[in-house]
């Protein structure tokens, strides 16, 4: 077993992983992306939740000879029994992108099958992790007393790296990165892949529904402009996205008690969404309160938006286990 702590330059990151003879076909397309955990917060099993799913943040991306994985939550677990039967005992080459370390976006580390076979690698890639270091998070949830298995341990070759620059590449998936505002530090990811790009924010609030971070003494129009700027920056962004799967937690009426918690308000998404000109919305970051009923009311409730607005929008709820296809483009 081999556990790597560095902090790379933006070169480093753009050469250190190549495709493996596993992950090869993955180039066959020009990309797969498939949910794993759909929920925000915490799992949520039930007779209520089967159809959309109850696991936390994960998602994979299959492209150009890669496997990337964005966020660990307890979706991973099932991606990981997943490759374990795909591959066979294959070498595996991974590489996982954390948004940020909060628990539903770490914890399903210690249950993902591929760190405990002795010829994979896992190369996971994110930024400081809450003031003590991304080494110190993902080791410390596996440390006793909370894990019976610590992550120095484990047999598979395991490279942690603290990113400082916002614009690398995986093989040859270029990867821009973005701050979301949301408690602590957290990132959103735009991967740029032969069949379109893929962004990944499983835990944005619109900075026009939160404006009570202002400075003293500031005006509300001045907090106003404020928010206008940043909304239009991340509008940037995502301009022109194939895929956009952004936190969508709370419905309209919900989201007033929630103000500041760090997660998206539907109407503020979709607007977002046709100001940015995104192809694709999957609404994300499921509510542990909403069964799939509700999720169902939602994704009616965002293309009533999108309808009244007249935009070429296409709005979904990403869905555990559902594979997207994006065809490769043509050159």
């Amino acid at each position: 077993m081999m556990i790597g702590v560095r902090s790379p330059s933006t070169e480093e990151v753009g050469t250190a992983s190549e495709a493996s003879p596993a992950t090869a076909s993955a180039a066959a397309s020009g990309a797969r992306v498939t949910f794993w955990g759909v929920r925000g917060s915490i799992p949520t099993p039930g007779p209520k939740t089967i159809r959309y799913g109850g696991n936390t943040s994960c998602v994979e991306v299959r492209a150009a000879g890669q496997i990337v994985i964005l966020d660990a939550g307890t979706g991973l677990r099932l991606l990981g029994q997943h490759l374990a039967s795909e591959f066979n005992g294959q070498p595996l080459d991974l590489t996982l992108l954390l948004t940020h370390t909060h628990w539903d976006h770490i914890q399903g580390l210690p249950f993902f099958l591929p760190v405990y076979e002795p010829q994979n690698h896992l190369r996971i890639l994110g930024y400081e992790g809450a003031r003590h270091g991304l080494d110190n998070v993902l080791t410390g949830q596996m440390e006793s007393p909370y894990f019976p298995v610590d992550l120095r341990q484990v047999p598979a070759n395991i490279q942690i790296e603290e990113l400082k620059g916002f614009n690398f590449s995986i093989g040859q998936v270029r990867v821009e990165a973005y701050f979301a505002n949301h408690p602590g530090i957290c990132v959103g990811y735009r991967l740029f892949t032969p069949g379109g790009s893929v962004v990944f924010f499983p835990d944005n609030e619109s900075h026009l529904g939160h404006r009570h971070s202002r400075a003293p003494g500031a005006t509300e129009e001045t907090a106003q402009a404020f928010a206008r700027r940043q909304e239009d920056k991340l509008a940037d962004f995502l301009r022109g996205a194939d895929m956009l799967i952004m936190d969508t937690q709370y419905k309209r009426e919900e989201y007033p008690q929630h103000i500041g918690w760090g997660h998206g308000c539907l109407d503020d998404v979709v607007a977002l969404a046709i100001a940015a000109e995104v192809k694709r919305l999957f609404m994300f970051h499921h509510d542990p309160d909403h069964d799939d009923a509700a999720i169902d009311q939602m994704v009616a409730s965002a293309r009533q938006i999108v309808w009244e607005r007249k935009a070429p929008l296409q709005v979904e709820a990403a869905r555990e286990g559902m594979p997207i296809e994006l065809p490769r483009r043509k050159t």
